[in-house]
């Protein structure tokens, strides 16, 4: 087989499910029956590979370089509370589809302003558009309830899975369904021809531009997708968490998204849910063994990232699984 035939034979099968795909979902339930006192953490652990695959859909392969991604992600979580505390609102799925209507709106309008920018300047235009997000809803305090928050209250889904600290195999079990739902928009989107032609806007944008492709119509398409699925993202933290507070728009929450990527790996589907995973765990374990110094031991695992495994563990693991295939045939 020539070279042209493997990248062709290449590209007509990416799209398929292969059988690896399936152990993260059942490890996730595997997880539900063997670990019920870690649900809560498993919960926030879903929420954050949500968000994380959101971004990813723009930086990892679309290429469009953000801090600011939070913009989204709170704009999801105050359309749920809004709707909760002066519109009387409680039902999560309808509040939902708003906070993702409500983000892919901030994401459409931002973005076809922003994307007319690269590099640096849209890096620091994307920061400012969250926070001048963030001001807006400390201003705004008779409606977001400004630095003391605003509480969220929640239906149960679908009349079943009730939303309480006594309940949180229902929360567990609604962040998981919520997230294959939107793991596979996010996969239809990477593996069809808007999503190839991404990755070409990615590599080389000048020769996409080149050859007539609508450059800038596709990134703020892919843009606005993206927000949506923060703003979703954005939704569940708040019904699940019960409160919200301007921490949801903050920098230090775009960036535990990028964190989370550098990771696992972006461009990668799965880096989101290494990444968040091995995040959470980190996180967790050097707070309680160096709770004044934990962010140290964090920033040590990224340099070694860095310096080691620059497409993170899934693209580590992705090398040692083609070394190992080459051995294989030889």
């Amino acid at each position: 087989m020539t070279v042209a035939e493997a990248a062709a034979t290449a590209l007509a099968t990416r799209h398929r499910v292969r059988p690896l795909e399936a152990l993260p979902w059942v490890l996730a339930v595997a997880a539900f029956f063997a670990l019920p006192e870690y649900l809560a953490v498993g919960t926030q652990i879903l929420i954050l590979v949500l968000f994380a695959l959101s971004l990813d859909l723009v930086l990892g392969y679309a290429g469009i370089v953000t801090l600011g991604h939070a913009a989204f992600f709170g704009t999801g979580a105050y359309a749920v509370g809004l709707l909760s505390a002066h519109l009387d609102w409680h039902e999560p799925i309808t509040g939902l589809i708003v906070a993702a209507a409500a983000a892919a709106l901030v994401g459409l309008v931002s973005g076809w302003v922003l994307l007319r920018t690269h590099g640096l300047t849209l890096l620091m235009l994307t920061m400012a558009t969250m926070t001048l997000l963030h001001e807006l809803a400390n201003e705004q305090e008779n409606l977001t309830g400004g630095f003391d928050g605003l509480p969220v209250e929640i239906d149960p889904v679908l009349g079943l899975l009730r939303f309480s600290p006594l309940t949180y195999s229902g929360q567990y079990l609604y962040a998981l369904g919520l997230l294959f739902l939107m793991f596979l928009v996010v996969r239809r989107v990477v593996y069809s021809p808007f999503g190839h032609s991404l990755t070409g806007i990615r590599e080389n944008i000048l020769r996409m531009h080149a050859v007539g492709a609508p450059v800038r119509q596709r990134l703020v398409t892919v843009y606005t997708i993206s927000a949506a699925i923060a703003g979703v993202a954005g939704g569940l933290f708040a019904q699940v968490n019960a409160y919200i507070t301007l921490d949801v728009l903050s920098l230090e929450r775009a960036a535990t998204a990028l964190i989370v990527l550098i990771l696992g790996g972006h461009g990668r589907l799965y880096g989101a849910f290494v990444g968040a995973a091995l995040y959470m765990i980190l996180e967790d374990e050097l707070a309680k063994e160096f709770p004044e110094f934990w962010q140290f031991g964090l920033g040590l695992v990224l340099v070694l990232i860095a310096l080691f495994a620059r497409e993170g563990l899934t693209g580590l693991f992705a090398q040692a699984a083609e070394r190992f295939r080459k051995r294989a045939r030889s």
